[in-house]
């Protein structure tokens, strides 16, 4: 047979061998990376992502996947530390995950990036951004910026009470810095007056000595910024001291503040996202996305708190847009892709990402909360 005979026949089952491997491709998963708290102080908002992303692929994977592929997810324990965390999430890039959609454990986020960047693959946060221009070009957050915290307490207690001194009790992480941060800076602005601002460990058992400095300065309410079971120390610590102080403090699931209320009753506030608050929203593009979660998380979960596990879904749905934006799962696109992802409503708020802006909400979605009579409520 000749060359040009055979030219065909050759062709053909080059062909055939491209249309084979675009197949496997196609039925490659797509990994999805968690680097997470499941144990130590993060563990309980940790969880609650993991399992929220869980909940989105799900249904991701029953409506046919993304682009042909099923999302896979695997999850390491980082135990809420940031050295765990690097090395959970260099056990991942060597098992070629294609994304990564991390808990909230700001530190471990942050020491993991530079070799999160390397392997050039996206990183999409339950926390805030990494310090670095570089190491931020690859990561995105669905954690609202820190003063909407700070700024949805202070607002309330300029507002309704006749408070002007106030105490700030913080932990070590890096968010809770921030929010610190911002709340000394700010306060002014609310006609409050900080007359202490005190760091405590995430396994302390005893805040007593710190609470009792603030009232003694005059403090009328303490905005503690924390995860875990200090904020119920510290509300004990309140109610054993007999004093008539208020308590605020920052987002956390329902399940730890319900024991916190029994103790201080209408004396404990706490900032609450749209998911926590559900029933209390008007009708409108925010709740009929939450609606959207809420239906595979309750019949999983039933009334398990969905804040931070609704944000593990944006995690998915926004990951899931920017593959389908750029018909492209690798990395870099999916990262360039992620950048023009603006005007979408998720479970939280409107997500607006830019090239100079991977904080994607822009506007504060955050209500004041309290637990009355075991019924969530939003304070008015």
């Amino acid at each position: 047979m000749s060359a040009r005979r055979s030219l065909p026949a050759t062709l053909a089952g080059i062909i055939a061998a491209g249309i084979m491997a675009t197949s496997a491709q196609a039925e490659d998963p797509y990994k999805i990376g968690i680097s997470a708290g499941l144990t130590g102080y993060a563990a309980t908002v940790d969880r609650a992502w993991s399992d929220g992303v869980q909940t989105a692929v799900e249904v991701v994977n029953a409506n046919g996947g993304v682009l042909g592929r099923q999302l896979m997810v695997t999850v390491e324990d980082n135990r809420s530390e940031p050295q765990d965390s690097v090395t959970v999430y260099r056990k991942m890039i060597s098992d070629g995950v294609n994304i990564f959609i991390s808990g909230c454990v700001s530190a471990g986020n942050m020491a993991a990036a530079p070799q999160v960047v390397r392997a050039e693959t996206p990183m999409m946060l339950c926390s805030i951004l990494p310090k670095t221009p570089k190491d931020v070009e690859w990561a995105f957050t669905t954690l609202p910026p820190a003063r909407f915290e700070v700024e949805t307490r202070l607002q309330y207690l300029k507002d309704k009470t006749q408070i002007k001194k106030i105490g700030v009790m913080h932990d070590p992480s890096p968010y809770a810095n921030l929010q610190k941060d911002v709340a000394a800076k700010i306060a002014k602005d609310y006609g409050l007056e900080i007359v202490g601002i005190e760091q405590y460990k995430t396994n302390d058992a005893d805040l007593s000595v710190i609470i009792s400095k603030m009232n003694a300065a005059g403090a009328g309410a303490i905005l503690k910024i924390g995860l875990g079971g200090t904020t119920l120390t510290a509300a004990k610590n309140i109610k054993q001291l007999g004093l008539d102080m208020l308590l605020l403090t920052s987002l956390e699931d329902l399940a730890v503040f319900r024991p916190v209320a029994e103790v201080l009753g209408d004396k404990f506030f706490f900032v609450a996202s749209p998911s926590q608050v559900y029933d209390a929203l008007p009708q409108s593009p925010l709740k009929d996305e939450i609606g959207e979660f809420l239906g595979p998380w309750k019949k999983k979960f039933a009334d398990r708190d969905p804040n931070w596990a609704s944000r593990g879904w944006d995690g998915v749905m926004l990951t899931v847009a920017a593959i389908e934006k750029g018909q492209s799962v690798l990395g870099p696109d999916v990262r360039n892709n992620l950048e023009t992802i603006s005007g979408y409503q998720g479970t939280t708020g409107i997500y607006n990402f830019s090239a100079q802006n991977h904080q994607g909400i822009t506007e504060n979605p955050f209500v004041l909360g309290q637990i009355i009579g075991g019924q969530v409520k939003v304070v008015e």
